[in-house]
């Protein structure tokens, strides 16, 4: 079930959203040659905890055999999304993407960023130049009277335009009191298709692209998910609110 969100509401996740905001902004100083991602994701959960928030992802999801158990997704190079920091140190000429989960006031802000860890090659910084402008597509395929398939199609075809490739397994999705609500918004799909948009919905798109084939895994730790040819991916998402005119982006600051 699809649920719209009072002005009340939107702006409860509005502020769970710039906390998630203010996270990622700091990533830009935190992200750097010779730090680990289990550094990075401390810097995070204080940072959180310091703002009266809960981060969203930690111990997600509930009485899971496999809880996830840090308060950031830290996904370098071919892992795509959902990447658990540990003692990996970054090394220069990586990217890393940063997913952040906050919970405020019962409601849910979502968002990530793909980074350079220092210089990066050219390939690589098209590769986020690429996902981060299939994000703004996205959002701004986000209006009425529109449907969730249009804004699928517009982050698709400015992927693929460009010679990248969208993930087909995993997907933007609904948000609110709950971090994954309907509807589902695949990175890929046809104009005029799926839920039909309505003001006071609220939903986190997510372009996750590949700079190889389509094709993913799951790693041996149950989470991090992984090209399967080893090339590089990047990953961008906002939470968004669906108005009368353009999108409202929740989750900036």
């Amino acid at each position: 079930m699809i649920i719209r969100k009072s002005v009340s509401e939107i702006e409860k996740m509005r502020r769970a959203g710039s906390i998630v905001a203010e996270v990622l902004e700091r990533m830009r100083e935190w992200v750097r040659p010779g730090v680990t991602t289990k550094e990075l994701d401390a810097l995070t959960e204080a940072l959180i905890h310091s703002r009266g928030g809960i981060p969203s992802f930690k111990g997600y999801p509930p009485g899971s055999q496999h809880p996830f158990e840090a308060s950031i997704c830290a996904s370098v190079n071919e892992e795509l999304v959902h990447g658990i920091p540990a003692s990996r140190r970054l090394l220069e000429g990586d990217i890393i993407s940063i997913d952040v989960g906050v919970i405020l006031d019962g409601y849910h802000g979502d968002a990530a960023i793909t980074l350079p860890v220092g210089r990066i090659s050219a390939d690589a910084q098209r590769l986020l130049d690429v996902t981060e402008g299939a994000l703004d597509a996205g959002i701004e395929a986000a209006r009425l009277p529109n449907r969730a398939g249009d804004i699928s199609a517009a982050i698709q075809l400015y992927v693929e335009e460009r010679e990248f490739n969208v993930v087909r397994e995993y997907t933007g999705h609904g948000i609110g009191r709950s971090m994954h609500e309907d509807p589902q918004v695949p990175n890929y799909g046809r104009p005029g298709h799926g839920a039909a948009l309505r003001a006071g919905m609220t939903v986190a798109l997510e372009p996750m692209v590949l700079a190889g084939d389509s094709c993913v895994k799951v790693a041996d730790d149950h989470w991090t998910v992984v090209s399967c040819d080893g090339n590089l991916t990047a990953h961008f998402e906002h939470t968004i609110g669906i108005t009368q005119g353009e999108a409202d982006i929740l989750t900036r600051l």
